[in-house]
């Protein structure tokens, strides 16, 4: 039967629909915002999968051109393997609804959101995230939701709930808002410096329209009222879990309170669950996954303990400690920027490279955008944390570069002001936790070196969090095993101004205000300690540019001469980049942007184009190339594509025959541009730069004359014996 739920959000409908598509999935849900329509189904396996120890839940995006009219690009011309848009979107609804799941859940989970109609004015991520989580509730499958998402933008001092793309060009921030009823589960967005009451502010603006997502959420359910699958919980042998904490329980304990390398510390805690698990498992066989989820359980408690019992952290750190810096800037001589930044053992090696327009990264989808000129690309390769592995860009790559990305690029010099498309590159060499916060600052010390013209240094830091019913304790500068055994990963970047970039992710049903506040706060006092090191290390932008970086030029043309530059199948533009070396890059405005590392190959590619560009001038000499020979003179080019003609009366001050006994073409010739009649054809001479020539303007004006009048040379010439 078929279902739906309706509310009001900015003032535009905002739909549920269960019941008529996608039925034989164990949950679906069509969600529909003004003319922007997404499907989300959910299937989950009757049986969970053994021998794991984590919740294998899968989330697919996908954007369908055909909703927005258009047909994909490529050879194929059908949808291909997902963008990174389509992985960060997915990423948007994986997290905030996987903690919701119960725990110790193993059954095979996928969830796979699908666009089907785009309006191409609102983003179709929060609206899968809504629909998946209402799928989930109409669904069998166990789910402790509902969960909401939106989108917070603030034009104007207003905030605005979903706003079209329009709106978030004019907004000072972008943040996708994801909760429940009564507490927060995800933030992520980007702002242009934004205070931290302002983030707040808008948070709490987000949470009420997630409110009434979820009553909505909650309605449609019960009008399904399908009862969910019952959840088993997890039990042990009989004596098993006594017999780990017996073997184990002190050793592990003993770990968290001493001060270790995250290389010690994983050595020695892998001894103590290999000498408990060889121990245990004669007397236990077959219980090797159980054995180490009850010595993870220990660890993860005695951790916790400490840090709320003792206010100590496992390398000895107080709460809002951030770890020992050390920074070098310039390191690659032939980058155009370079730093290596090194918090802790987390350690970022990053460049910077400077670009033309034609470097910038086209994209193909829903979104209005069609281009970057800003690009940060992450790299994890397995030796940073000591493992061998596959080298690649996973989801994790896309998710931890587009963050830090985000908190760069806000503080980006506007395009008109300096038209470079900019990438970083951050390769993580040791990761002890924080390593996208480090790419930030390694990011942004890079580009100070390339001599990018930032208002301000951009730093960043991720703050965690350890709850215990009404105990709580907040972590500056994470390590991994914090992050892993911990509630809450927040990231924030900012300049000394205020936020430029956020990622809120927890492990727990939410978290309050207060808490947020609290994190919020002491982010800020972590990320000015951390800008102050690194204005030791360089302070400003350099002065210069590397010299391997390329140096743009502008100018600007007629917008009708945009073809003459470009030539026939760009035969004239291309012949310009080889001659010159430089590359050139033409706006529909006639704007002309001129990128060469070597000043003489810019010079040389702009006096190619000013030749080709400018307006003939009367009286002026012109080194010319001989094009045609006819009976009656030669056609020259004075400048690329313009032609005009030297009359044969008008080649030398001796009258000449035959135009062939003079010139060839291709010949080099020096001429006077005399005349340029109403309809723009150009009469030259090279008879005027000869001794004796002085008076070939007006020999040129009274041959013109008899001409018209039917007389002269050419008109008796083919009479002649």
């Amino acid at each position: 039967m078929r279902h739906i739920q309706e509310l009001l959000l900015n003032g535009k409908p905002f739909t549920f629909e269960t019941g008529r598509f996608a039925k034989q999935a164990d949950g679906s849900v069509m969600v529909r915002y003004a003319d922007t329509m997404v499907l989300a189904t959910v299937v989950s396996s009757r049986t969970p999968r053994e021998g794991i120890d984590f919740f294998p839940l899968q989330v697919e995006f996908r954007e369908k051109t055909s909703a927005a009219g258009k047909i994909p690009g490529g050879f194929f011309k059908r949808e291909g393997r997902p963008s990174e848009r389509e992985i960060l979107s997915a990423r948007l609804i994986d997290r905030p609804i996987r903690p919701m799941f119960p725990k110790n859940h193993r059954y095979e989970t996928q969830i796979i959101v699908t666009v089907y109609s785009s309006d191409r004015q609102h983003d179709a991520d929060v609206l899968g995230a809504c629909a998946a989580s209402a799928a989930l509730m109409v669904s069998d499958v166990p789910f402790d939701g509902p969960i909401a998402e939106v989108r917070v933008g603030r034009v104007d001092g207003r905030y605005v709930i979903n706003p079209t793309y329009e709106e978030l060009d004019h907004s000072e921030l972008d943040i996708t808002v994801a909760g429940t009823d009564d507490s927060i589960v995800m933030v992520e967005g980007e702002a242009r410096e934004i205070s931290e009451a302002v983030m707040l502010e808008a948070i709490n603006v987000g949470h009420e329209a997630i409110r009434a997502l979820c009553a909505a959420q909650r309605e449609l359910a019960r009008l399904i009222n399908k009862a969910k699958r019952e959840v088993v919980a997890a039990t042990y042998p009989e004596g098993l879990e006594k017999a780990v904490r017996q073997r184990g329980e002190s050793g592990l304990k003993e770990l968290t309170r001493t001060v270790l390398t995250k290389e010690d510390r994983s050595l020695k805690t892998d001894a103590v669950v290999s000498a408990v698990t060889t121990a245990l498992l004669e007397q236990y066989p077959d219980q090797k996954e159980t054995i180490h989820e009850i010595l993870h359980d220990i660890e993860k408690n005695a951790m916790r303990s400490t840090i709320l019992d003792d206010g100590k952290r496992l390398d000895g750190r107080t709460l809002t400690q951030v770890r020992p810096i050390t920074i070098e800037v310039g390191l690659l001589p032939r980058t155009h920027g370079s730093s290596l930044f090194t918090r802790g053992e987390t350690q970022s090696l990053t460049s910077a490279t400077l670009g033309t327009k034609l470097d910038e990264q086209m994209l193909d989808g829903l979104h209005p955008e069609t281009s970057k000129r800003f690009m940060l690309h992450y790299n994890f390769p397995p030796f940073s944390v000591g493992e061998t592995g596959r080298l690649g860009v996973g989801r994790r790559e896309v998710g931890h570069g587009n963050l830090a990305e985000r908190a760069l690029r806000m503080v980006q010099p506007d395009e008109k002001e300096f038209p470079y498309t900019l990438r970083i590159v951050s390769d993580i060499l040791e990761s002890n936790g924080s390593s996208s916060m480090a790419s930030v600052c390694a990011g942004s010390l890079a580009l100070f070196d390339a001599g990018v013209p930032m208002p301000r240094a951009v730093a960043g830091i991720a703050m965690g969090l350890v709850k215990e019913g009404d105990r709580v304790a907040v972590l500056s500068d994470i390590l991994g095993n914090e992050d892993y055994l911990g509630d809450m990963d927040f990231k924030v970047a900012g300049t000394e101004a205020g936020i430029t970039a956020c990622q809120m992710d927890i492990k727990i049903k939410g978290i309050s205000f207060a808490i947020m506040e609290k994190a919020l706060a002491q982010a800020k006092e972590g990320r000015l300690h951390i800008l102050r090191v690194m204005n030791e290390a360089l302070d400003r932008p350099r002065p210069e540019l590397s010299r391997y970086a390329p140096r743009l030029q502008t100018l600007k043309i007629p917008v009708e001469m945009i073809g003459a530059v470009i030539g026939p199948g760009g035969k004239v533009i291309r012949r310009i980049t080889a001659e010159s070396g430089a590359e050139i890059n033409i706006e529909d405005d006639g704007t002309i942007v001129i990128a060469a590392v070597e000043g003489e190959s810019a010079a040389k590619a702009i006096a190619m184009i000013n030749a080709i560009t400018e307006m003939p001038e009367i009286g002026k000499v012109y080194h010319a190339t001989v094009k045609k020979i006819t009976d009656f003179g030669a056609f020259v080019e004075i400048t690329p594509g313009k032609e005009g003609l030297v009359h044969v009366s008008q080649l030398d001050v001796k009258r000449v025959e035959r135009v062939e006994d003079l010139l060839k073409v291709g010949d080099q010739i020096d001429v006077k541009l005399m005349l340029i009649d109403d309809a723009g054809k150009m009469s030259l001479s090279r008879k005027a730069l000869l001794p004796g020539g002085e008076n070939a303007l007006e020999e040129m004006q009274k041959q013109k004359e008899r001409r018209s009048s039917g007389g002269g040379r050419g008109a008796g010439r083919p009479f002649r014996r």
